[in-house]
This record gives C-alpha cells, sequence and structure tokens, in this order.
C-alpha cells in the first residue's frame, strides 16, 4: 500500500483518521467531524461529467470553496460505466483520489451503482485494489453501494452484498471509514438502523436527499436512525428536485442545512459538472479545471459554495 502524509495546516493534518464513535463520525482526537464538499457526476465515458475528475477541479473546489471533502462518484453498470471499462473508470478516481490526498482533502471513492448486489464480485476487486493502493492513508472513505433501490431489500439484499464487500476490504484496510448506501435510493436510514451490521468497526451509512423533493418526513427518519445509534454520511444531496432538475429549493435547503449542523453530519453537494440541469453546480461549458468565477456557477453552484465555504468556519488553505 501506498503511505501518504497529509500537512498539518489540512483537514486531514487537523482531524486524521475518521472513526465511528456511536452516531457520530469523529476525529483521531474523538470530536465529532461535519465536512462539506462536492460530489462530482457519474464517471462513465461519455457522459461529460468524467472531464473534470482532474488534479485542477480538486484543487479548485478545495481552495476556492474550502472544501474538505470530495466524491467521485464512479458508475458501475451504465454505459461507459466500470463493468464495461474498468480500466479507464479506475484510472478517472485514482486522478481524482491522489489529488485529494495532494490537498489535504477526505475522498470517497463511490461505487455509484443503483444495482450492486449484480456485480458483488466486480465490486469486490475493486475495493480490493483501492485498499491496497490507499488503506494506509486517513483521507479515503469507502462508500460500496451509492443508491440501493425500493425494491431491495436492506436486509435480504443490500446487508448480504454490503457484508461481502466490507470483509474484503477489511482483509486489507482494518480502519478506514466504511459507508453502506440504504434501501429506497439511500433515504430508508431506519430499516438499517433496524438491523444493521455489526462485526465490524467504522460503518456509517448513506442518507441522500434532494431539497425540492424531500423534506421534514425525510428529516424525521434520518433522526430515528440516528436515535437508534447509526452513523450516518449524505454523500448525496441536492438543491432542486429528485430528477437532478427544476429551480432551487432555497428554503428547504436551509432547514436540511440547519438539520445537518445539529446533527454533526458530513455531506457532499451534487453535482461538480456542467450538464445543463438544475443539480449542476457549473454553467455549460465551464472550465473543467477551474477556477470558477461566480459567472460560471449556476444558482444552484453559488449556494452550494456558499454552503461548503462557510461550513466549519477554519480556511484550509495551508496557513492556519
Amino acid at each position: 500500500m501506498l503511505a501518504f502524509a497529509a500537512p498539518a495546516a489540512t483537514v486531514v493534518g487537523t482531524h486524521g483518521a475518521l472513526s465511528v464513535q456511536g452516531n457520530r463520525i469523529v476525529s483521531k482526537d474523538g470530536r465529532p467531524v461535519s465536512l462539506a464538499g462536492p460530489s462530482l457526476f457519474w464517471s462513465n465515458n461519455g457522459w461529460g461529467g468524467d472531464r473534470f475528475y482532474n488534479a485542477g477541479a480538486v484543487a479548485s473546489v478545495q481552495k476556492d470553496w474550502n472544501a474538505t471533502v470530495i466524491r467521485a462518484a464512479m458508475g458501475v453498470e451504465a454505459p461507459g460505466g466500470y463493468v464495461s471499462d474498468p480500466d479507464g473508470n479506475t484510472a478517472k478516481v485514482i486522478a481524482v483520489v491522489d489529488a485529494a490526498i495532494a490537498n489535504g482533502m477526505y475522498v470517497i471513492i463511490d461505487w455509484h451503482s443503483h444495482l450492486a448486489q449484480e456485480h458483488t464480485r466486480a465490486a469486490i476487486g475493486f475495493f480490493e485494489a483501492m485498499a491496497q493502493r490507499y488503506g494506509n492513508t486517513p483521507n479515503v472513505i469507502y462508500e460500496i453501494y451509492n443508491e440501493p433501490l425500493d425494491d431491495a431489500d436492506w436486509s435480504a439484499t443490500i446487508k448480504p452484498y454490503a457484508l461481502q464487500v466490507i470483509a474484503a476490504i477489511r482483509a486489507i484496510d482494518p480502519d478506514n471509514l466504511i459507508v453502506v448506501g440504504t434501501q429506497t435510493w439511500s433515504q430508508d436510514v431506519d430499516k438499517a438502523a433496524a438491523d444493521p451490521i455489526r462485526g465490524y468497526a467504522n460503518i456509517a451509512y448513506a442518507l441522500h436527499f434532494y431539497a425540492g423533493s424531500h423534506g421534514s418526513s425525510l428529516r424525521e427518519k434520518a433522526q430515528k436512525a440516528l436515535a437508534a445509534g447509526i452513523a450516518l454520511f449524505v454523500t448525496e444531496w441536492g438543491t432542486v428536485s429528485a430528477r437532478g432538475d427544476g429551480r432551487v429549493a432555497a428554503k428547504e435547503t436551509a432547514r436540511w442545512m440547519e438539520f445537518l449542523r445539529a446533527n454533526q453530519l458530513s455531506h457532499c453537494n451534487w453535482a461538480l459538472n456542467d450538464k445543463d440541469e438544475g443539480a449542476s453546480a457549473l454553467a455549460p461549458g465551464a472550465a473543467v479545471d477551474g477556477p470558477w468565477a461566480d459567472s460560471t456557477l449556476t444558482t444552484s453552484g453559488r449556494l452550494a459554495r456558499q454552503i461548503v465555504k462557510s461550513w466549519d468556519g477554519i480556511d484550509y488553505d495551508g496557513a492556519q
């Protein structure tokens, strides 16, 4: 495994290896950690979002957005994804992870799938390779299932898949944080809380929301899961509807941010991309490697940047 050392004046230098204590993700000193940053779009060949899987884009969100985490959403079974081009998609992820490490950020390696249980062997092979490469660095977080569908039962389908992948990772990397997707597009966190994964440390569960579609009922479900004792990580959220489009729901986004702050939850905004849709942070034709002026940000992008930039009150610019 490669060994990386983060400079002291970075978020990773400050918080070190993340772990789970009760229903919180905490730093090396046991203090709750709440990270904020963007998620990249699907990595799939020909979809356009993969152009932003580069060191310049990662450095730009760290320096300009004060992002403390970035998510590499590697497409799996969809056309142009890992199943059809494992080497190409893996190379894109590595480019983002190495750039995040160089900038002292946390980085999520996301198996961006809706049908991961159909590709268990491929997931195991991929995450074994990632664990071999990055298991000695505290920057890396493994997200082993993006969004299971509503008909993928947590206990019968998702959890058995997760246990196989977790076992493979833990045989190589005993402690880096692992995030497991939950039923119904990572919304049914209460079902995971009722039947959590046991026998492994540092396991959190994905909660996804889109402010234009999801409101108080999903927050109540998340609060119930937290009260039951599991840790949550909002690995994907949007300011618009769950379709990824429509107007920015500013008031509901503000309610969600209050909830995340109150519960010390980390989050990644969907998506650092220039696709012509409401969820994109960048206007069509924006530079692929940044930096991005306000004029090249969408309404969603300006709001997301504002939220991320002011999230924890520390400027990780190397001059702390």
